[in-house]
C-alpha cells in the first residue's frame, strides 16, 4: 500500500471517529458519555474486512445508535414507551420532512458544523422528550426512514410493544413543530435586534 493510501485511510479513520463522536453527543447530550459510547462502538462492532469502507460505516452508526438508545434507556426508564396514536394528531406540521419544518438537511449539518448556532440547536434537543431526542438524531441528522428509526428505538431499547413507523412519524412531527417555533423565535429575536 502506498503512504497516500495510508494517510488517505487514516484521515477516512478520523473522520468517521469525528461523526461517530457528533453523533453521539447528539443522542446523548453528554460529551463524556458520547466518548464512551464511540469507544465502546469501535471496541464491539465486527467488522467484515471485505466490506466496503461504506458498510462498515453504516454497521459502526447502527451500532453506535442502538447502543445510546440504550443508554438513554436505563438512564430513563419507560422514556421509549411506544406512544398511543391519537385518532387525529394535532401537530402544527402535516408531514414528517424536515422541509416541513422550514430547514433542509443541509442546513442542520451546516448548523452542527457551525460554533454558535450549533449550541442552539443542541441546547433546543435538550428540551425534547428522550424519543423525541432519538427520532430527531436519526430522522433529520441521519436521514433515516421511519422504519429503520422504529427498528433502531425497538433493538436499542427492547420495550414492547415496539414502535410503529406511524409512531416514530407522529413523534418526528411533534420535534419539528418545535424546532419550526425555535426557528421563527430565532428569526424575529433577529429582526428586533
Amino acid at each position: 500500500m502506498a503512504i497516500g493510501d495510508c494517510n488517505d485511510s487514516v484521515q477516512k479513520v478520523q473522520e468517521t471517529a469525528a461523526e461517530l463522536y457528533q453523533l453521539a453527543a447528539l443522542m446523548l447530550g453528554d460529551e463524556g458519555e458520547a466518548v464512551s459510547l464511540v469507544e465502546s462502538t469501535v471496541a464491539d462492532v465486527d467488522v467484515d474486512p471485505c466490506a466496503s469502507e461504506a458498510t462498515a460505516v453504516d454497521t459502526a452508526r447502527h451500532h453506535l445508535v442502538e447502543a445510546a438508545v440504550a443508554r438513554m434507556n436505563d438512564a430513563e426508564p419507560g422514556a421509549f414507551a411506544a406512544p398511543a396514536i391519537a385518532e387525529a394528531p394535532a401537530v402544527c406540521i402535516e408531514d414528517d420532512d424536515l422541509s416541513a419544518a422550514g430547514i433542509s438537511a443541509a442546513q442542520i449539518a451546516d448548523i452542527l458544523k457551525g460554533a454558535g448556532s450549533g449550541d442552539q440547536l443542541r441546547n433546543w434537543l435538550n428540551q425534547l422528550s428522550t424519543a423525541q431526542r432519538a427520532i430527531f438524531v436519526q430522522r433529520a441528522v441521519l436521514g433515516w426512514n421511519n422504519d429503520a428509526t422504529a427498528a433502531s428505538l425497538a433493538n436499542g431499547s427492547g420495550t414492547k410493544p415496539a414502535w410503529s413507523a406511524a409512531q416514530v412519524s407522529e413523534t418526528f412531527r411533534q420535534a419539528l413543530c418545535s424546532l419550526a417555533n425555535l426557528l421563527v423565535h430565532a428569526e424575529a429575536e433577529k429582526v428586533t435586534a
